[in-house]
């Protein structure tokens, strides 16, 4: 059954022998937070505070391996007809065995699940997203409701994070 996928409405869970992508729980925002900080303690990821992880608790997927978290990914809802992959993290010791792939996949089932037409992603990894079909697309022409975040980022307002843009629909 490895790689099999089950739907149930909007809960998509990818199974695996070595881990399955789930729906993020209260019970998981600590191990998030940790994931997502050593990324931002690196300067490849915005820090999220804690409180902003619970508000957006719905948004993300984590990857679980032997009962710890190895992974997280969000889905945000922008606009209508926009959503944005982010956070993606994966724990040093889980990386290279495609739970990062797993954990976009799932966000991009939910995108596909909402009939979202578009979805994007910031990041230093273009290649990663690239495999997805994902491309790059010139930052200003995404609109400037996604740089909201960008105020809080410590290479503002010269950053170097590629813009990619996959359109699922439509």
């Amino acid at each position: 059954m490895r790689g099999a996928k089950r739907q149930r409405g909007l809960r998509s869970e990818v199974v695996g022998l070595s881990g399955s992508v789930r729906k993020a729980t209260i019970s998981d925002v600590s191990a998030i937070r940790e994931l997502i900080g050593a990324y931002a303690r690196d300067g490849k990821m915005l820090p999220r505070p804690l409180g902003e992880l619970y508000e957006n608790l719905r948004d993300f997927f984590v990857c679980e391996v032997d009962g710890g978290i190895a992974g997280c990914a969000g889905l945000h809802l922008i606009w209508e007809d926009l959503a944005e992959v982010k956070s993606v993290a994966v724990g040093e010791r889980h990386q290279r065995r495609g739970y990062g792939s797993r954990l976009v996949e799932a966000c991009l089932d939910e995108a596909r699940a909402l009939r979202m037409p578009k979805v994007l992603a910031l990041t230093y990894s273009p290649a990663f997203f690239e495999r997805f079909g994902f491309r790059q697309v010139p930052k200003d022409q995404l609109p400037h409701k996604i740089w909201a975040e960008c105020v809080r980022c410590p290479f503002f307002p010269d950053c170097d994070e590629v813009a990619l843009l996959i359109e699922l629909q439509g």
